[in-house]
């Protein structure tokens, strides 16, 4: 038996710890299992039974005769423990530990899973869980979870979409969210705590299933980046689109290090980020993850799509409600066909919505149907199934009433309906934005930035150790002179061109402008003398690694470019407006890293610097050397003890005159 058999379609199952009490929730999955029709084997594991619920019970694991696929553990979280050696003693290939009390219940808890973890290791054991809900495979009638959803009456309403999440409430929401709009599911999977099998492995395992088209993922966060990716990218060459729904999308008190990099970009960003290059489709309503799969069952990423869409409606208000939506997101409507006075009769419907099919202006249909989808679904409705079979894209309904029999009957014809304005949008949104998987980026030779980063001193580097490293990689950066001698200041050059910039290097400083370590515009080289004696005397009591002499520089603008190693979206490059109100303008565009020299143009296309492009007669910036640039920074993501680092400002000046750093800040982690 496969890995994925054992896990969502085990033939001999153990449910240890089971209650002959029908009233206990440890008795559910036995009751649950044979409602909905499960025909395999169960084993009731409890040592105070002869026999419950009409099967036989073992008083251990060890005396059940002949092999066991999963053993699903009812026991509290110590003798779960127990349990799981027992499962690898009778060579079970898998359990899922329901109890929680483990990692989620603080470092007495945390300990207790690493115990678990140990036992089923030593075992050969694979872990679902613990704190897990269970497994629901609905093609194959196993109802393997003590989820109250399954008292629903039987038959689970079949499909072709999966659905991974770390919550198993959710689970029986989408179940039974889905029942109520016709929708059906294939298999659906809690994950609980990860302490071995989660979201990515299952993801990668569905991605074989020949009874998914589409597989959901509910996350609460992201443990493991670099296997999601790999996931989604073998789900996607399968054919199967893959569609999140991440939970924390506010940035309440993230922890932002000592660059402004954390600061402007959150975690979501950078989970965004990862979304989107994995080729996994985010939605941002929970409504539109349970209505969106059948809009991308078949359907494969846009290319260079037009973000703009075809609509045709029946009802003018309820069709602006989505139009108004789409607008928000930057979606056009540039067709706009309303039947409310042609009629509403299927022919004129299908004919409508066929032209809409031809237009090459737009990227995909909605169809929105207003009170005959209630009350004349012979009509309109009738028309919209007429002509969604010969489309060739994207079609997507809004039922404006609540309409639950034209609801359920879109369903059954695999056509995206969608019960609210938002949802709709919202899908329409995620389908537009949906990008193939990007291939992992190859960082090139960083051995001699390796080397310039082993050579610093502290954790946070001084700005002459952190240009060094960005000299590695290939930034551009100003000239400079390094000024060790603090007493005697010998070394300042006679020859340089004035006037200069002067600056305090101290890894103490980080942010040396908002200190006094910045002094810009010394006309000579004796103002330099006593700017410089100024600033030593002002950061007597700091540790100075010298100072920092460099001409000053002229551009068209100044930009932020940082790098960060997201707790659970890896490592991600940040690129906005720069300076020292960075914090304060438009959000910065966040990827993951490292970047190719096309990925690169799109993040310099997407930021926020209008500045760089050329308005009232000023010149346009460098695009091509900042995308250069970006390049060359990201490429600092291969320096595994790499935290943060950051060049702010990095000066773009007139097309084809390049760009420089004038800062720099690196944070080893």
């Amino acid at each position: 038996m496969t890995l994925a058999e054992a896990i969502f379609a085990p033939r001999r199952i153990a449910l240890v710890g089971a209650s002959a009490d029908p009233a206990k929730l440890t008795a559910r999955a036995q009751i649950h299992l044979r409602r909905h029709g499960f025909d395999g084997a169960l084993f009731p594991v409890n040592p105070n039974a002869g026999e419950i619920m009409g099967e036989r019970a073992y008083a251990s694991i060890a005396d059940i005769p002949g092999p066991i696929d999963h053993a699903f553990i009812l026991l509290g979280p110590d003798r779960a423990i127990t349990a799981v050696e027992d499962c690898a003693a009778k060579g079970i290939p898998v359990a899922t530990v329901l109890a929680d009390g483990f990692a989620e219940a603080g470092p007495e808890g945390a300990a207790r899973q690493e115990r678990l973890l140990a036992a089923a290791r030593a075992g050969g054991v694979r872990l679902m869980g613990p704190n897990c809900i269970g497994v629901i495979n609905v093609a194959a009638r196993i109802a393997l979870s003590v989820n109250a959803v399954l008292a629903m009456e039987p038959p689970l309403p079949p499909g072709r979409t999966a659905v991974l999440s770390h919550s198993g409430s959710m689970i029986g929401a989408m179940l039974s969210r889905g029942a109520a709009r016709g929708l059906g599911y294939s298999v659906l999977a809690a994950t609980g705590n990860e302490a071995d099998l989660g979201v990515v492995e299952l993801l990668a395992l569905l991605a074989d299933d020949a009874g998914t088209d589409t597989i959901l993922l509910f996350l609460e966060t992201i443990r493991d980046p670099i296997g999601l990716r790999e996931a989604a990218a073998k789900a996607h060459a399968a054919g199967k689109a893959v569609l999140a729904y991440k939970l924390g999308r506010s940035d309440a008190g993230a922890a932002m290090a000592v660059s402004h990099t954390g600061a402007v970009a959150g975690s979501d960003a950078a989970v965004d980020a990862l979304l989107g290059v994995s080729g996994i489709a985010r939605l941002d309503s929970f409504e539109a993850l349970i209505e969106a799969p059948p809009l991308f069952a078949h359907a494969r990423p846009i290319a260079g799509p037009r973000r703009a869409v075809s609509v045709l409606t029946t009802t003018g208000g309820a069709a602006a409600l989505v139009v108004d939506r789409l607008g928000l997101a930057g979606i056009a409507a540039p067709v706009v066909r309303d039947m409310t006075l042609a009629g509403t009769e299927p022919a004129r419907i299908a004919a409508e919505l066929a032209a809409m099919d031809a237009d090459a202006g737009t990227d995909a249909v909605l169809a929105v149907i207003g009170s005959s989808a209630q009350f004349r679904p012979e009509t309109s409705v009738a028309g919209v199934v007429a002509a969604a079979d010969r489309m060739t894209k994207p079609l997507a309904v809004f039922l404006a009433p609540d309409a639950p029999e034209s609801t359920r009957h879109l369903a059954a014809r695999g056509i995206a309906c969608f019960r609210t304005p938002e949802a709709a949008a919202d899908a329409i949104r995620a389908l537009l934005a949906w990008r193939p998987p990007s291939p992992a980026i190859d960082a090139g030779d960083v051995t001699v930035a390796a080397a310039a980063l082993a050579a610093a001193r502290g954790a946070v580097l001084d700005e002459a150790e952190a240009r060094a490293v960005f000299a590695a990689l290939g930034v551009p950066l100003a000239p400079a002179h390094l000024i060790t001698d603090l007493a005697g200041l010998a070394g300042i050059p006679w020859a340089i061109e004035y006037p200069v910039a002067l600056k305090a290097v101290s890894a103490a400083l980080p942010h040396k402008t908002d200190a006094g370590g910045v002094v810009l515009n010394v006309p000579d080289r004796g103002a330099l003398r006593h700017a410089a004696r100024d600033m030593i005397a002002r950061f007597r009591d700091t540790a100075l690694a010298g100072l920092l002499i460099a001409p000053m520089q002229r551009g068209v603008g100044e930009v932020l470019l940082g790098f960060r190693r997201d707790p659970q979206a890896g490592p991600v490059v940040v690129l906005g407006a720069g300076g020292v109100l960075a914090e304060l303008l438009p959000p910065p565009v966040v990827r993951a890293a490292p970047l190719s020299r096309a990925e690169a143009e799109a993040m310099v296309a997407g930021a926020p610097l209008a500045q760089l492009h050329g308005f009232r007669g000023r010149p346009a910036g460098d695009l091509a050397a900042l995308a250069d640039a970006v390049v060359a920074f990201s490429r600092i993501a291969a320096l595994a003890n790499v935290a943060e680092a950051e060049i702010n400002p990095l000066l773009v000046k007139p097309a084809g005159e390049g760009v420089v750093a004038l800062d720099a800040l690196v944070v080893r982690g």
